[in-house]
């Protein structure tokens, strides 16, 4: 590129005298360095008007500006204001003008020159003491070399060995030209504006380009890579493999077609590029790999990919990453020693391998998940459930859980996602544990303590998009490797726009084999390496390509590309666990889910679906009922279309309104019955567990729904931080929802009439009574064979049909003593507002075990799991395993009630010995379940 040089003049507007002249200059080039000659002609000046008499006293006073701008000082040969040097006077050209010629660096003795100032002036220039005898200020800018790198047209030029590369560039000024590869000069060319020449390539080379006018040196960088080809040795997965025999040894993969090279920085090669770190490339596949050697073990290394030298991202299928922004915010007591983030030494997300780290040890390695009809699923948010929102910190509510009867925890999303105090829907590595609940070992332990009581971990998975910072959208995006803009249109993971209605973040794009690989390693990495026993898919219905954003009708239709990968998906997690569970969240059309749900069931699979009952039971708890409004039918599986236990359904979850909260702002009334009132609203979500854990299939409870939680769902904005409530737990009315459902749940685990399907519900009352009927065909001996399932959903005291299947003495399931009968001829029971009955015609096995004994002992719930109680107050309390040894011993004073703690003795079945005075005992067996 050429520049132009412009004459500048200074004009005074302040008339010093008639003898400061306004002189006129022009220049012999348009453009000139330093180094140049440049010869100046003034015209528009006379001489003799500076009372000298002499036509040839004109002289040329200089100053220089340096390559900053800042005034530089004078020239050596300007003389004295009073007495100019000769060198600097200048030659009368006869024809009215004035010239003089001079070089720049020879005038003032440097080339670090940007600018001139300079002025005409008489010999003496103040002999009148004035100062005047001089023209105005004037102004030369020098011309500044500028190179331009014409080709390559890339700064990385990728070839194969023996290519010939074309290097050619051009200056505005003459200069000397120097190619340097690798550091070496191969190549000059002196006093020209145009430089080319043809480079051999035969191996890696960084160019260095420069161009030399005299003032000063300027430079062009450029690369070029040869071609890598090299198959990914064999058995190698994307992302890191450690070797198995030698822990100093980690083998990385990445998929990344389209790129040219891609280098390893880290903390062993101080983040920069390096050739020794470049990766191999599989040009058949598409990938690069590399073995790293030489690394310490049980130390923390810490890597990223740069891509084409431009783009740095960490390892897409990391399981720990450093992150410069949030790290600092996550405490040592949730993850101790968490490695720092390398700051300064490099930005964006940051891989941490680590080798030589033993396998965690399994305590539980033979567990049998619950059959899906007797799943109880706890779903809960970390963040939410516990201050200390760790995975140490479920744990040790897992006593909780489980009294409740839970056989199943789902967490909201654990994979890394933007932030700390997130829901989680917002993943950006999909097979990294976000840290801000713990370390891989905690959760490990989490699951294992899980396991051991019979409690199955499920996942809640976000798969259908990602973030910005997830690499395989960085390195493909129209914000040139940032967090914005949209995928671009050869990003073989994402689609530019998405092809549903719901969409958030970027868009995956499940026709693409390339995310269905991404997929199938993620999923196996969370199944083998953490023993999860389930996933929920969320926002399943995004998993389509045949929508758009705008059209929700199309994305609620059937679409069979959707259905086939999920069934793919499917696929894939049944051959890593066949007992797997996978849920998803669809919420859509039954032809759709029943598909899913069919698919494989004849072999005791088949896939189970999120079923939303939010609204309708909480109409039914406010107590409203015209119109069908309370009918929650649907929660019975074979209503909503299935053909066996496919329907997850839920009263409440992370999605939905808190039950108690409309009860509360909303619930109806009737003189002095109002569901407003806080032990009334409370009362009646007893009665709804009553209607819901009764129903066969599986359920799902949203964390302290059984405590009766309040809290609006958009406190503090919907996914931010809600308050955690365990003072609940010590308030009676709500401790009161909290026994009933144990119960409840108790009584669906344990007796086996809960998995009939043989039961038959009238929900759709106007006037909020409802009744279900169970029937269990194959029952022998004392097993219940009926149910009667009675409730009043109303705001008054109302009679109810029972219905009873058959006569007889009928028992009250909910009293704990088993002493609570009706008889079975029965036709109708009144019921209070808010009250529910659960019958059965024979008692449960829960039921208490009562002897004859002077102390007339009861002892309930028996079996039990981890604690149990006593109808009277006692002094001792000897516990006996089947060979006779004491294995547990309580001495002391009990109030009636107390719970005696046996979590820690085996499933078992064990004698006890009770006693109120040395003369007072008997004995009884007590059941101990896992």
């Amino acid at each position: 590129m050429k520049k132009i040089i412009f004459l500048i003049s200074c004009f005074s507007f302040l008339f010093l005298s008639a003898q400061e002249q306004q002189v006129t200059i022009n220049i012999d080039k348009i453009a000139f360095s330093a180094n140049d000659q440049v010869t100046i002609t003034v015209s528009n000046v006379d001489p003799t008007l500076w009372n000298t008499g002499q036509p040839d006293n004109i002289y040329i006073w200089a100053w220089s500006f340096d390559l900053n701008g800042a005034e530089a000082g004078d020239s050596p040969t300007n003389g004295s204001w009073n007495d100019s040097n000769a060198l600097q006077q200048l030659t009368n050209n006869g024809n009215g003008t004035y010239g003089f010629t001079f070089t720049p660096s020879s005038l003032f003795g440097t080339t670090n020159i940007s600018k001139i100032g300079f002025l005409l002036k008489a010999d003496n220039g103040a002999s009148t003491g004035s100062g005047d005898k001089k023209s105005q200020n004037l102004f030369l800018n020098l011309a500044i070399n500028e190179l331009t790198l014409a080709a390559p047209s890339n700064y990385l030029t990728v070839a194969n060995s023996g290519t010939l590369i074309n290097i050619s560039a051009t200056t505005n000024l003459t200069s000397d030209f120097t190619l340097k590869a690798n550091g070496a000069s191969v190549n000059t060319a002196n006093g020209t504006k145009n430089y080319s020449f043809d480079y051999t390539l035969t191996s890696d080379v960084d160019f260095v380009l420069e161009a030399n006018d005299g003032s000063r040196t300027i430079s062009e960088f450029f690369n070029a890579r040869l071609t890598p080809s090299s198959p990914v040795p064999s058995g190698m997965l994307d992302g890191i493999n450690l070797d198995s025999n030698d822990n100093t040894k980690a083998t990385l993969v990445l998929y990344a077609p389209n790129k040219s090279t891609v280098h390893v920085i880290g903390n062993f090669n101080n983040w920069q590029e390096n050739a020794i770190f470049k990766m191999n490339k599989d040009t058949a596949r598409d990938k690069f790999w590399i073995e790293l050697t030489g690394l310490t073990p049980n130390t923390n290394h810490m890597y990223q990919y740069l891509v084409d030298s431009t783009i740095k991202v960490a390892d897409p299928y990391s399981t720990t990453i450093l992150d410069e922004f949030n790290d600092s915010s996550i405490n040592a007591t949730t993850y101790p020693n968490l490695p720092s983030y390398p700051t300064g030494s490099t930005n964006h997300a940051v891989t941490l391998l680590r080798t030589g780290d033993p396998d965690y040890s399994w305590q539980t390695t033979n567990f049998q998940p619950p059959a899906k009809t007797d799943l109880v699923i706890y779903e809960l948010l970390i963040r939410d459930f516990d201050e200390l929102h760790s995975f140490d910190a479920i744990k040790a509510r897992l006593d909780y859980i489980q009294d409740l009867g839970a056989n199943a925890i789902e967490f909201m999303p654990v994979s890394e996602f933007d932030g700390n105090k997130s829901w989680g829907y917002n993943p950006s590595f999909h097979m990294a544990l976000d840290k801000y609940y713990g370390t891989p070992t905690a959760f490990k332990q989490f699951i294992d303590e899980c396991h051991n009581r019979g409690i199955a971990v499920v996942l809640d998975v976000v798969y259908n998009h990602a973030t910005g910072q997830n690499p395989f959208y960085r390195l493909w995006n129209t914000d040139n490797g940032g967090y914005g803009g949209q995928a671009s249109v050869d990003n073989p993971f994402f689609n530019q726009t998405a092809t549903h209605s719901y969409s958030v973040f970027n868009d995956f794009n499940h026709q693409s084999e390339a995310t269905k690989s991404y997929v199938e390693r993620t999923v196996k990495y969370w199944i083998e390496e953490y023993k999860i026993d389930g996933f929920r898919w969320d926002l399943t219905k995004g998993f389509t390509q045949l929508c758009t954003s705008s059209d929700e009708n199309c994305t609620n239709e059937f679409k069979k590309d959707r259905v086939d990968v999920l069934k793919e998906y499917a696929d894939y997690q049944w051959a890593m666990d066949s007992d797997f569970y996978i849920i998803f969240e669809h919420l859509g059309g039954i032809d759709e889910e029943k598909h899913w749900a069919d698919y494989r069931a004849n072999e005791g699979k088949g896939i189970m679906l999120w079923n939303n009952l939010n609204g309708i039971y909480n109409e039914a708890t406010m107590g409203y009922h015209v119109n069908n409004q309370s009918n929650f039918s649907n929660v019975s599986y074979s209503v909503k279309g299935f053909d066996g236990p496919s329907a997850v359904s839920y009263m409440e979850s992370h999605d939905e309104q808190r039950l108690m909260y409309k009860n509360l702002q909303f619930g109806n009334s009737n003189g002095g019955y109002s569901v407003k009132t806080a032990n009334t609203a409370l009362a009646r979500i007893q009665t709804a567990g009553a209607f819901f854990f009764t129903v066969p299939g599986p359920k799902m409870i949203w964390q302290f729904g059984e405590l009766g939680y309040e809290v609006d769902i958009d406190f503090n904005g919907r996914t931010g931080e809600k308050p955690i409530r365990w003072e609940y737990f010590s308030n009676p009315d709500r401790k009161a929802i909290y026994d009933t459902w144990s119960r409840l749940i108790y009584l669906k685990h344990k007796e086996p009439i809960f998995n009939t399907q043989n039961f038959s519900m009238d929900l759709g009352s106007t006037n909020g009574l409802k009744s279900i009927h169970l029937t269990l065909d194959s029952a022998t001996g004392n097993d219940i064979k009926h149910i009667t399932v009675l409730g009043n959903f109303g705001v008054t005291q109302q009679s109810i049909d029972t219905n009873f299947q058959e006569g007889g003495i009928w028992y009250d399931l909910m009293d704990e003593t088993g002493n609570t009968t009706i008889n079975g001829s029965t036709t109708s029971l009144s019921l209070a507002p808010g009250e529910f009955k659960v019958f059965g015609n024979n008692p449960s096995a829960l039921s208490v075990n009562s002897f004859e004994n002077d102390l007339n002992i009861q002892v309930y719930p028996n079996p039990a799991t981890t604690s149990f109680q006593i109808n009277k107050a006692i002094e001792v309390l000897l516990i006996y395993d089947i060979t006779g040894k004491v294995v547990k011993t309580f001495k002391g004073s009990f109030a009636k009630g107390y719970s005696f703690n046996i979590s820690n003795l085996p499933a078992s079945i064990y004698l006890a010995k009770v006693s109120s005075s040395i003369e007072n005992t008997t004995n009884f067996k007590i059941v101990k379940l896992n």
